[in-house]
């Protein structure tokens, strides 16, 4: 076999992204988060609540050896894990609201991959120096210098793994006796180590994989999309302002260049290692450094900020036509986000509802099943019960227990009662999945290509090519029906393709889907389309006449 035959890799190494220091709101923004949630981290086990005699003092306190869980008045049984569970699905809510309404705002400002990583990567800059230092000192030969550095970085990243290993644990006994019995020796070998794992994963996920951890193993990049939409407030790139991108200085000017000077100050902030012109990408965690280095940039050259900026993708389109793009309010109350926080606030008022009008005394009585029946001498029958009394006032209170024979046994369920919940419960489930089955095959659009992976082989050179055409695309739908079409190159000029198809449809189904004939003007495309208002996509596929084939998705909105 010859060397060309030999298929390509699936592994990629990594790249190591040095982000640079930037300084502006939304880098002031993430120093707060990052300070306030670190220190409830860290300080909460410290807190003391008084509870009485007999009871622990700890604030916020997970006892596993008493089986229960405080948190400053609330204590939480066992048998009431519903509400750990309710708050649970509230933060899965919450996190379905932030990110139809603001994009991945969790992932760049407050998860703790972020903050751990942005304080690890504070660190290295603090040591190493700032991006440029530290790229050069990434690619020269080992030497006492570079060594020094590096273990001095190493400890101070393996420390901030140590106390984060330790405040967990804290956060699972009373924290002040913990820390003596961990100094002297004498505390269970189960605190070492979780500590030690805690400090190892940190060290391991906050220094050393840092994105790959947001990339590959965290799943929420790839379930954001079905939370998002065009009304989605996230990070975006004014692409009708900066193209085309070259380079500028303060007090020049260039008609036909646009306000992008190309300085990659964008990407070389980045803590993804991502260039945000390049469009929506699934490694954005919308933290928006990008935004404060561009607007610094225009700042320098005298332009006015935005370039870059947090924006719904359908304001993008408006603004490209010349159009009054909605309010940011409107894209954040649209009906998905009012549901969303109807659910959450359905289940916070539940919760604290059920919190409020709990019992103080838990009774529970259930028969002794092994046996579940004597027979004595007399031919009289004896059923033994098991009896629980729960007291959670914390403190000894007086009980007594009358038993009253006959309010035993009162309306069994019998056989057909039983098999009619069964069922019921069974035709629903099986009712729901078809309903659901059906909706997906009929809206499924199928395959855009027959084999992802023979495609990706030539993905890159047919980027190049057709990027190589230099072709602006636009598409609008007028309220006689036409859906208009113009392909300029980089001077404005009309384009005359070699041929033109397409297919106009919804972004989520295809049953409007239509095969426009366009015809050729001399300056645009046009061709009859039946439409509706609403999010329209037009899936382009062109000649040009050189033979480059050039394929592009058009989102069209249509108003009327």
């Amino acid at each position: 076999m010859s060397s060309s035959d030999t298929p390509p890799s699936l592994y990629a190494a990594r790249e190591p992204v040095f982000p640079r220091r930037v300084s502006g709101f939304f880098r002031t923004l993430k120093w707060w988060i990052m300070a306030v949630t670190l220190g409830i981290y860290y300080l909460t086990p410290w807190i003391r609540w008084d509870r009485g005699p007999e009871m622990p003092d700890q604030a916020v306190l997970v006892d596993l050896a008493g089986r229960r869980f405080f948190f400053f008045w609330i204590e939480i049984w066992p048998h009431e894990f519903y509400f750990v569970a309710g708050l649970l699905i509230m933060a899965g809510l919450g996190l379905f609201l932030f990110t139809s309404a603001l994009g991945r705002v969790w992932c760049g400002y407050a998860c703790p991959q972020t903050v751990w990583t942005d304080l690890f990567i504070l660190v290295e800059r603090w040591i190493e120096g700032d991006r440029n230092a530290r790229v050069r000192l990434w690619n020269a030969k080992w030497s006492l210098h570079k060594a020094r550095l590096r273990i001095t970085k190493w400890t101070l990243w393996a420390l901030i793994g140590l106390a984060t290993g330790g405040a967990w644990v804290f956060y699972f006994t009373d924290a002040p006796t913990l820390l003596v019995n961990l100094v002297q020796g004498t505390a269970h070998p189960i605190a070492y180590s979780t500590m030690f794992i805690l400090t190892a994963t940190t060290f391991f996920f906050g220094g050393v994989a840092r994105e790959q951890v947001c990339i590959y193993a965290c799943p929420w990049p790839r379930i954001q999309a079905a939370m998002m939409d065009e009304d989605t407030i996230t990070i975006g790139y004014r692409e009708w302002r900066g193209e085309p991108r070259g380079k500028l200085r303060k007090g020049e000017t260039n008609p036909a260049q646009g306000d992008c000077i190309d300085c990659m100050a964008c990407v070389n902030v980045c803590p993804m290692g991502i260039d945000i012109r390049d469009g929506q990408q699934m490694e954005c965690i919308t933290c928006g450094l990008c935004i404060d280095a561009c607007d610094d940039m225009m700042a320098k050259i005298g332009k006015p900020r935005g370039l870059v900026d947090y924006l719904a993708l359908k304001d993008e389109v408006d603004e490209r036509a010349h159009r009054k793009h909605a309010p940011i309010m409107k894209h954040i109350f649209r009906p998905r986000t009012i549901l969303y926080t109807a659910l959450w606030s359905v289940i916070g008022f539940a919760l604290v509802f059920a919190l409020f009008i709990r019992p103080e005394i838990d009774l529970t009585v259930a028969p002794v099943r092994n046996p579940t029946f004597i027979v004595q001498s007399d031919g009289t029958v004896r059923n033994v019960y098991d009896v629980r009394l729960r007291n959670k006032q914390g403190e000894p209170r007086p009980f007594g227990l009358p038993i009253d024979m006959t309010a035993l046994f009162r309306g069994p369920i019998t056989g057909p009662k039983f098999f009619a919940i069964i069922a019921s419960f069974f035709v629903v489930i099986i009712t729901v999945n078809v309903y659901l089955a059906v909706s997906a095959v009929r809206t499924f659009p199928g395959l855009e290509v027959k084999n992802s992976y023979v495609a990706s082989q030539t993905f890159d050179a047919e980027k190049a090519a057709q990027l190589a055409l230099g072709w602006n695309v636009g598409a609008v739908v007028h309220k006689d029906g036409e859906l208009v079409l113009s392909i300029t190159d980089t001077d404005g000029n009309p384009v005359e393709v070699q041929s033109v198809t397409g297919i106009f449809g919804r972004a989520t189904n295809v049953r409007d889907d239509q095969t426009p004939k366009f015809v050729f003007d001399g300056s645009v495309y046009r061709a009859p389309v039946t439409t509706a208002a609403g999010n329209w996509n037009l899936r382009l596929e062109a000649i040009a006449q050189d033979g480059t084939p050039f394929h592009q998705r058009v989102v069209v909105i249509v108003e009327h």
